[in-house]
């Protein structure tokens, strides 16, 4: 975002973008992935008994409530979770506890989503803080994608297209994808989903993160670097002619991780000068080149489960959300497993840290209190829509 300092530069009539404001807490956007709205009286983050008053009201609610941890999750918050994982393990084992009447996601707008679609009527998905959302998911908005779809139709490609979004994306992208024919994908999946989709049709919309379409597509399936082109949704026609589209194989949309998107090669480079002999271990949300230069890519649960394997005394890169790097760190250490960050800067997911434990403990006290609060809850229509694009997804072989 460009900052002018309109005191040295009068001339200038600078107006701050809706973005900006947003971000200000000065404007709100209804159609954002994100909500922005917090709310209730937030006990003080230095409240020594927030613990024991999480701990209390998680008791008094005993199976009525049912905690999901994503695991870029915070510490304080992870202690409280009934079970961790990615968002598409949560969402599922959400709807595999039917007799819990709240399901607590400690993750994103888009997870929450998720698990509304998956779980029963009965059930009432709750997110801590409704301002947790995912910028990734926020890059492509259902206006955009109909718009791209219009431009696809006018190439006359549109009928060889086949959607595949990932499971970072908000119910109406995935309502879409269903919609159009299209099939969710999670960063363990990708190949098989697009194995599908290429049974299915000639060329794919990827949605909404370019570098796993990206990844998948040249990495796994052989594809050139020239297969794909970037739909840019803020460009007229994308940024692409309509000869662009009619070669393109993979048309892969214009968003990204913001923690994922950070790392570079210079990151990589500059760990193994540092640590000789380290594996360099990524996600595929990573850019081409970093993923190219590591020697193991994989979604979080692979991770987890590399380091699982890994040998006492191997030393380990890993680029992906600090959170998680931090706890595996600390958890392989006694096994001498030395396992650092790839990037020197700290990096966050800054939306994801803004479920803290004030807000849990917020979120369990109403409910112990029988008041139900920031619901999250997809619209029948396009429930039904998203929930056709994951059953797609959860055939594959």
């Amino acid at each position: 975002m460009r900052v002018v300092t309109t005191a040295q530069t009068p001339e200038l009539d600078v107006q701050p973008t809706p973005l900006a404001l947003l971000l200000l807490g000065r404007e709100a956007d209804p159609k954002s992935e994100r909500g922005v709205e917090c709310p209730g009286d937030l006990p003080s983050p230095s409240d020594p008994d927030l613990v024991e008053r999480a701990r209390a009201a998680k008791e008094k609610l005993g199976d009525k409530v049912f905690v999901l941890g994503h695991h870029y999750q915070r510490d304080e918050v992870i202690q409280f979770a009934d079970v961790t994982g990615d968002s598409f393990k949560l969402a599922r084992d959400a709807a595999a506890r039917p007799e819990a009447e709240y399901i607590v996601f400690c993750g994103v707008h888009f997870m929450a989503e998720s698990a509304d679609i998956l779980t029963s009527d009965d059930q009432k998905v709750v997110l801590p803080d409704l301002a947790a959302g995912c910028s990734m998911a926020d890059m492509a908005t259902a206006e955009q994608v109909a718009e791209c779809w219009d431009v696809l139709t006018e190439a006359g490609v549109a009928e060889q297209v086949v959607p595949v979004s990932y499971m970072n994306s908000s119910a109406d992208i995935k309502a879409f994808t269903g919609k159009h024919g299209g099939l969710i994908c999670t960063s363990s999946n990708a190949k098989r989903a697009l194995d599908w989709a290429f049974e299915q049709g000639e060329k794919v919309l990827f949605l909404p993160d370019q570098h796993l379409g990206r990844n998948t597509a040249v990495r796994d399936m052989g594809m050139s670097l020239d297969d794909c082109v970037v739909y840019n949704p803020h460009k007229p026609n994308g940024g692409l002619t309509a000869q662009e589209l009619r070669a393109a194989k993979m048309i892969l949309w214009r968003g990204h991780c913001s923690v994922h998107g950070r790392f570079s090669l210079d990151s990589v480079n500059d760990v193994r000068e540092r640590i000789p002999g380290v594996n360099v271990l990524v996600h595929p949300e990573c850019k081409h080149e970093v993923v190219a230069a590591a020697d193991y890519v994989g979604s979080t649960e692979y991770i987890i489960k590399a380091l699982e394997a890994a040998p006492a005394g191997s030393k380990w890169a890993i680029g992906t959300e600090l959170n998680l790097v931090r706890r595996l760190a600390n958890r392989f250490a006694p096994e001498g497993k030395e396992i650092v960050f790839l990037d020197r800067t700290v990096c966050f997911c800054s939306t994801m840290n803004r479920i803290d434990l004030p807000h849990l403990v917020w979120t369990l006290e109403s409910l112990a209190e029988g008041n139900l609060v920031n619901r999250i809850e997809v619209d029948k229509e396009t429930e039904a829509f998203a929930k056709l694009a994951l059953e797609r997804m959860l055939a594959l072989p």
